[in-house]
């Protein structure tokens, strides 16, 4: 039992050390973003930042916000009494919240990753032009208003040169409403490593 203890003391302590000639103990970023909403037919494009820290070496959590700028299309109905079609425009918005960790292959310049990242999309229908107020009034509206779970796994590639680099990430963002709904999600932009 004491043999056992002292070899637990001796890797715990190895661990920190480990760790700090990694040298990439956290990650920020901002990126594009793409989402394809196969539910209603609609390509969405937007902004979004992350952060993440490292859990263990190659083995990040991250946490990502996007905001999916206002995507118009038509909608139509037929009036049963003049046989008239109508068309309106509908303005709708989603804003991506997701969390989970990033397992990174390689310690190169170029490490392709996979993740599974779980969280929320949030819909929202508003006829007024995608602004910071409305962005702001879906996030204090999130609690109130329509919002579904969802599961992320994709992978990616990332490039580094010293402590800039440049990231790719492609998945299947699945939320959960009346059964599940597949969504391609695309996200490019700079990434910056501590």
């Amino acid at each position: 039992m004491k043999r056992f203890l002292m070899l637990a003391v001796c890797c715990l302590a190895i661990i920190p050390v480990a760790w700090a000639q990694e040298g990439d103990h956290l990650e920020v970023g901002a990126f594009a973003d793409y989402f394809r909403s196969n539910q209603t037919g609609t390509n969405m494009v937007g902004v979004g930042g992350r952060a993440g820290f490292a859990l263990l070496p190659h083995t990040l959590f991250e946490a990502e916000m996007s905001y999916d700028f206002n995507q118009v299309f038509s909608e139509g109905f037929s009036n049963t009494n003049g046989g008239s079609l109508t068309f309106v425009n509908t303005g709708v918005r989603t804003l991506n919240g997701l969390f989970g960790p990033k397992v990174e292959f390689g310690h190169g310049a170029v490490r392709p990753f996979v993740e599974v990242k779980g969280g929320f999309v949030n819909f929202q229908f508003d006829a007024r032009p995608a602004s910071f107020d409305t962005f702001t009034s879906q996030l204090s509206d999130l609690r109130a208003h329509n919002w579904n779970g969802a599961v992320m796994p994709g992978g990616g590639i990332e490039a580094k040169l010293g402590p800039v680099g440049l990231r790719l990430d492609v998945g299947d963002e699945m939320y959960f409403r009346n059964g599940t709904h597949h969504n391609l999600k695309a996200m490019f932009g700079p990434v910056f490593r501590f």
